[in-house]
């Protein structure tokens, strides 16, 4: 079942002399319960082509279709709710909130939301996560690895459609790394979580089931 369409999307900034095309007419799919990397060097692309899927920014032309909603048909108010209720964002330096320990910031996203919290899920999600000892701690008193996976349970608690994880192991040593690709892939396979990954790193990437490669904002390998 396809979970993702990406339609002839392009980004441009600027004009004239100073435009810069961040993304050119890419266009892919992903099937529900799919893990894909999207690999490229600084500056292809695919951090932008992670916002645009995320509804974080809005392209120049195209469409993205999340469970066949078109994302950029909602105005920013509806585009921020479906956001926060379907999409999953982890990012490289985890954006925890510093006064919030590891359950509160884990459980944000419900409580934006007035949801009600089910301790049977925080629960099984803080074993998953590894972090059941720590669920009292603030950021300040974790190691990176346990900030990115507290940023991971962040992700994962609303259930979301779709997981966008942009450089989640760029802030990190090789060991911790490793962790937390072998995490997300956990995610995948026993949550059957659809996960886009953003790396560099083609080690990292080859744990996905589907490596894209982009390179001056266009798709050159898709397989």
């Amino acid at each position: 079942m396809e979970i993702l369409r990406v339609e002839n999307l392009s980004k441009v900034y600027g004009k004239n002399e100073s435009k810069v095309v961040a993304l050119d007419n890419v266009s892919f799919s992903v099937e529900k319960g799919e893990f894909v990397a999207i690999v490229g060097a600084s500056g292809s692309g695919k951090s932008t082509l992670l916002h645009l899927i995320g509804g974080v920014d809005r392209p120049t032309s195209g469409k993205v279709y999340i469970d066949g909603k078109d994302i950029f048909s909602f105005n920013d108010d509806k585009l921020a709710i479906f956001r926060r209720r379907q999409v999953g964002l982890i990012y490289q330096f985890y954006n925890l909130i510093p006064i919030l320990n590891v359950e509160e910031n884990i459980t944000l996203p419900l409580s934006l939301d007035n949801r009600k919290v089910d301790k049977d899920t925080l629960n099984k999600m803080l074993d998953l996560l590894g972090l059941q000892n720590r669920k009292n701690h603030l950021p300040n008193e974790l190691s990176g690895g346990q900030q990115q996976r507290t940023s991971i349970g962040r992700a994962l608690i609303t259930n979301p459609t779709i997981i966008l994880a942009d450089e989640p192991t760029g802030n990190l040593d090789s060991k911790t790394s490793d962790e937390i690709v072998a995490l997300l892939k956990k995610s995948n396979k026993e949550l059957k979580q659809t996960i886009i990954m953003i790396t560099h790193n083609m080690e990292i990437a080859k744990v996905a089931d589907r490596i894209i490669k982009i390179e001056d904002g266009r798709i050159i390998e898709n397989n």
